[in-house]
């Protein structure tokens, strides 16, 4: 598939947001559904930009496939990443283009990236039991499970499971 990896631009930001919100909402991992806190958060490209690094997935003609969220320790949306380390998050690809290799793609952009950071021995992730797609495209693509870090976001919720990969 012939696509480009970059950084979002402004007239995208919609369009990321609505495709965010419609993989969690559309694979079943969103708790309470249109109702959802998280909701506006995936939709929210916007502050997401102005706290952390957006990459998107854009084919030939500038339509937008996907995208995920990269910030290093620290930041505002890094959850586990420890002294150091990188994170992605909310790595969404537009139903219509799964199975193309968007998703890897933009793993591997991630990846390149703490790859340019001096002195980052590792990249990590948090992602849902239910994100069997996602699990395997990090295990191929040599992430492995660290339990140590599994966590729960909220109380009630399922622990989200934790990847790293050494760098």
């Amino acid at each position: 598939m012939d696509l480009t990896i970059r950084a979002v631009r402004p007239e995208e930001y919609e369009a990321l947001g609505d495709i965010t919100a419609r993989a969690y909402l559309d694979d079943g991992h969103l708790d309470f559904g249109e109702e959802d806190d998280y909701l506006h958060l995936l939709r929210d490209v916007a502050r997401r930009v102005a706290e952390a690094e957006v990459l998107v997935a854009v084919d030939h003609a500038g339509t937008v496939l996907g995208g995920v969220t990269f910030a290093r320790a620290g930041e505002k949306w890094a959850d586990i990443a420890r002294d150091g380390e990188a994170e992605f998050r909310m790595l969404a690809v537009a139903k219509d283009a799964r199975g193309r290799g968007v998703g890897e793609a933009l793993v591997r952009a991630c990846v390149e990236r703490a790859r340019e950071i001096e002195g980052c021995p590792r990249m990590v992730l948090s992602t849902q039991s239910g994100m069997a797609t996602a699990h395997r495209i990090y295990e191929r693509m040599g992430f492995v499970r660290a339990p140590e870090r599994d966590w729960r976001p909220i109380p009630d919720m399922d622990p989200l499971l934790a990847y790293s990969l050494e760098l």
